[in-house]
């Protein structure tokens, strides 16, 4: 199984557009050792010839433009990209949808949830209609069921299974204030031919038993790296906010409940790498103290273009 890393930032990426905090500011000036962020998605593949993007993020366009692998190769118009899988109704993950529009009908990949929030609170489906279209595969996360097992065609050496975690719904979305089963999901895909495992989920608000378990059988976590502590926006002055407030659980645990090194430190995993960073987390600078913990920890900051083959 191939990984691409296509954006490995959190919304609005790094620097973020309207954003002059430290980290930001230092990037911009060549003054900070940190590498520019495009918003959080990822492509894998069996072969590196078609591949399955998760989450469309706004900065697609560019994303595509920057990895040959998806670029077109078969007469005039043509995508090796043949299905998107959402993880969530968030608008940084499923906005650039609307930048596929020239292309073939899109075969989309989520919960019912999700796509009601799509064809109400934020209509993206219903307009792609007068576009390209959609065709729905419904992941069938919902009331009682927790996680689903689903099959994308032209990927039967990958199997996918979704499993619905801790999170937060949209802004948007009349979910925002009491989680429904299939706001966030995440993913374990494995390769039945070579054996590899992911378990993909870039936004993760706790991690209870059944998240450690299946994290835990997994030779590769890609997970929420979003925030370094609990208080980091109100830290850095941007903003009211906890992790927890925004559906993340950060690298630093407390005595209430485990951080993220926690909870990698109890799995097996050969590559543990954190993507979905916000810019307030100081991991973001390469010569950080926090850095350095990550490296002692044999943690790794996912980047733009980062490649992990399984």
């Amino acid at each position: 199984m191939k990984i691409l890393v296509l954006g490995s930032g959190a919304g609005g990426g790094f620097p973020q557009w309207n954003c002059n905090c430290t980290l930001c500011a230092g990037q911009r000036q060549g003054q900070l050792s940190a590498h520019a962020r495009t918003q959080s998605s990822i492509a894998v593949s069996a072969d590196g010839q078609s591949w399955v993007l998760l989450n469309a993020s706004p900065d697609i366009g560019q994303q595509i433009r920057s990895h040959p692998q998806l670029h077109p190769r078969h007469g005039l118009r043509d995508t090796p990209i043949k299905a998107v899988v959402l993880m969530d109704a968030q608008i940084d993950h499923v906005s650039g949808l609307l930048g596929l529009r020239e292309g073939p009908c899109i075969d989309l990949y989520a919960t019912p949830c999700v796509f009601e929030d799509l064809t109400t609170g934020l209509p993206l489906l219903n307009v792609l209609e007068h576009y390209c279209g959609t065709r729905w595969h419904i992941v069938p996360v919902a009331g009682h069921r927790l996680s689903a097992g689903f099959e994308i065609e032209g990927f039967a050496s990958l199997r996918f299974t979704a499993l619905a975690i801790p999170g937060k719904a949209p802004q948007y979305s009349p979910h925002r204030r009491e989680q429904v089963v299939g706001d966030n999901i995440a993913l374990l895909i494995e390769d039945l031919e070579q054996g590899g495992r992911l378990f993909y989920s870039p936004g993760l608000a706790d991690v209870g038993e059944q998240e450690l378990r299946w994290m835990s059988g997994a030779d590769c976590l890609l997970v929420d790296g979003t925030f370094w502590e609990e208080e980091e926006m109100q830290r850095a002055g941007l903003g009211a906010q906890t992790a927890s407030d925004m559906g993340h659980l950060p690298q630093l645990g407390t005595p209430a409940r485990a951080g993220m090194l926690d909870v990698m430190a109890a799995t097996s995993a050969t590559r543990k790498v954190l993507i979905h960073i916000n810019n307030s987390n100081p991991i973001l600078d390469e010569s950080s103290a926090q850095r350095r913990e990550l490296d002692l920890r044999g943690i790794e900051v996912a980047y733009d273009g980062m490649e992990i083959t399984l």
